[in-house]
C-alpha cells in the first residue's frame, strides 16, 4: 500500500502578519480616500474657475451698460432743467432748436435710461446652488448684495413707468409735435427717433417743433411734474439704486480678479 505524503504544510500566520495585511489594506483605501478627495477638489476648483470667468464678463459688461445709462439719465436730467427754467416765462409759440432737442431727452425719450442688468450667470449661481463653489465668504456676500440691488433697480424703473404714464405721458399726448418726430427719421434709409436727434443735434439744420394746443399749456403745472419728475424719479434713481448696484459690482470685479487671477 502507498502512503502519500504532503510535502508542504502551512501553520497558522503570525499575528504580525495579520498585522502587516491591515496596514496594507488600510494604506491601499486611504490613498484611494485621497485620491478621489484631490480629485474632486479639482474638479470643484476648476468649476469654480469657470463660474467666475463667467460672473465676470457678464458683470463687466453691465458694469459698461450702467455707466452709459447714467450718462443717458445725466442728460435727461439737464434736459428737464432746461425745460423747467424755459417753460417758466419763455415763449411757447416759436421755440428754439434747444428746446426741441432738450424736449426729446427730457421727456420723450425713455429707453436710453432704462438699466437692464444682465443676470443670466447670477441667476444659475443662485438657482443651480453653484455658489458654493465660491468658498470666499465676501464674495457669496457681495453675490447676495447684488441680487438686492437688480431687484432695487426693477422695482425703482416700474415705479417710473407708473409715474411717466401718470404724469409725463399726457404732457406728450397734449404737446407733441409728431410731424417733427416723422422728419426726424426721413432720409435714405429707415432710422430710429434717437439716431435721427443725434444726426439733427450735430447739424446746422433746424426742423420746425410747434407745440400743440399752445394756450392750454399749464405752465406752472408742467414745471411743477417736470420738477418733481427730475428730482423725485430719474435722479434719485441714479443716485441711490443705479449707484448701490455700480458700487457692488465694482467690488465683486475687484473681487473676483484677485480671488480667481482674472483679467
Amino acid at each position: 500500500m502507498e502512503v502519500h505524503h504532503h510535502g508542504h504544510h502551512e501553520g497558522k500566520k503570525s499575528w504580525r502578519a495579520y498585522f502587516w495585511e491591515f496596514i496594507m489594506l488600510f494604506l491601499a483605501v486611504f490613498c484611494g480616500f485621497l485620491a478621489e478627495y484631490q480629485l474632486e477638489h479639482k474638479i470643484e476648483h476648476d468649476r469654480a474657475h469657470e463660474l467666475a470667468k463667467s460672473f465676470y464678463r457678464e458683470l463687466r459688461n453691465d458694469s459698461i451698460a450702467a455707466g452709459i445709462k447714467v450718462q443717458n439719465r445725466l442728460k435727461q436730467e439737464a434736459a428737464l432743467k432746461y425745460l423747467m427754467k424755459y417753460y417758466r416765462d419763455s415763449s411757447l409759440v416759436n421755440v428754439p432748436k434747444a428746446f426741441t432737442i432738450n424736449f426729446e431727452y427730457g421727456i420723450s425719450f425713455r429707453t436710453p435710461t432704462v438699466f437692464e442688468p444682465r443676470t443670466f450667470m447670477l441667476d444659475q449661481l443662485i438657482n443651480s446652488g453653484s455658489l458654493r463653489y465660491f468658498k470666499n465668504e465676501e464674495l457669496q456676500t457681495l453675490t447676495g448684495d447684488l441680487i438686492v440691488a437688480v431687484k432695487n433697480i426693477y422695482d425703482r424703473q416700474e415705479l417710473e413707468t407708473q409715474t411717466r404714464m401718470q404724469y409725463i405721458n399726457p404732457i406728450l399726448m397734449q404737446e407733441y409735435d409728431y410731424e417733427f418726430d416723422a422728419a426726424l427719421k426721413e432720409g435714405e434709409k429707415e432710422i430710429s427717433v434717437f439716431e435721427g436727434l443725434r444726426n439733427y443735434e450735430n447739424s446746422t439744420d433746424s426742423i420746425p417743433f410747434h407745440l400743440s394746443d399752445v394756450d392750454k399749456i399749464d405752465r406752472k403745472n408742467v414745471v411743477k411734474i417736470l420738477s418733481f419728475y427730475n428730482g423725485n424719479v430719474v435722479s434719485s434713481t441714479r443716485k441711490v439704486h443705479i449707484q448701490r448696484y455700480i458700487d457692488v459690482n465694482t467690488a465683486l470685479l475687484k473681487l473676483l480678479r484677485e480671488e480667481y487671477h482674472l483679467k
